[in-house]
């Protein structure tokens, strides 16, 4: 049986440090395309035309909208999602390479963990211990869930597990840190708003302290040190910033009666 095919995906937007060791480490697929936001302002195609098989440039909404827009225009039936900032390692190539070959006609997609990286620093507890996600799958039977930030991707099938990582190098600075922080927040906003009719004061304290709690005694941040107590703050400051955001659109709403909350 000859082996299936398979098309590596790679949203980029303003990625010029990133983007060729990307592609380079999903090269070994046979079909790499580049999907970059019309608003790149950076060196990201110049650096990705030579490397990539295509290079595409379509205006970005949100990560779920854009690689819903690209997925059917891959080539073949098998699809893996790889973003800027990660890499894929021999091992999980290998494994991909293994059940491309045999065949995997039980499964519509696969989960695939990932070693996180943040600040140059390794971080190994805080809950990104159990970061995975679906990220190799069946093109025709599968799409981002409609949601602006975190979407996963939902299949009509099986989903199986993968034992390779991707390597995740997060941020880098604070400064390219707090650049996608208030828009996430901003996002995530939204999303929440479809669940949360009023924004209480446990929203904006309880939820928080949680998200902290959780992450650096539950999940053991405090073993990764000072890197562990920093992403662990930042984690639950996100949430306060969520929920603050959202009483704001709503406040913003109640003055405006005739305005349509977006």
């Amino acid at each position: 049986m000859a082996r299936e095919k398979l098309s590596v995906l790679i949203p980029a937007g303003n990625e010029e440090r990133n983007i060729a060791d990307c592609v380079q480490s999903a090269r070994w697929a046979d079909e790499v395309v580049v999907v970059v936001d019309s608003a790149t302002t950076d060196r990201t195609i110049e650096l990705a035309t030579p490397l990539a098989d295509r290079v595409l440039v379509h205006e970005y909404v949100n990560s779920a909208t854009q690689k819903n827009w690209a997925i059917p225009q891959m080539a073949h039936e098998w699809v893996m999602v790889l973003d800027a900032d990660e890499r894929v390692t021999r091992e999980l190539r290998d494994e991909i390479l293994g059940i491309l070959e045999k065949g995997a006609n039980d499964f519509c997609a696969f989960r695939v963990w990932r070693r996180n990286h943040f600040m140059g620093r390794r971080v190994r507890f805080c809950g990104w211990q159990n970061d995975s996600c679906v990220r190799l799958f069946r093109r025709d039977r599968s799409r981002y869930q409609d949601r602006q930030v975190h979407a996963d991707v939902e299949c009509d099938g099986p989903i199986g597990k993968l034992k390779g990582n991707l390597l995740h190098y997060t941020f880098t600075s604070f400064d390219q840190y707090m650049k996608k922080f208030d828009r996430y927040a901003a996002w995530a906003s939204g999303d929440r708003a479809k669940h949360t009719k009023t924004v209480r004061w446990h929203h904006l304290t309880l939820r928080p302290a949680w998200r902290f709690f959780r992450q650096y005694v539950l999940k053991l941040g405090f073993l990764d040190g000072v890197t562990g107590l920093i992403v662990c703050s930042l984690a639950a400051y996100s949430v306060f910033l969520k929920y603050a955001k959202l009483w704001e659109r709503r406040q913003s709403a109640e003055q405006r009666p005739d305005a349509t909350e977006t």
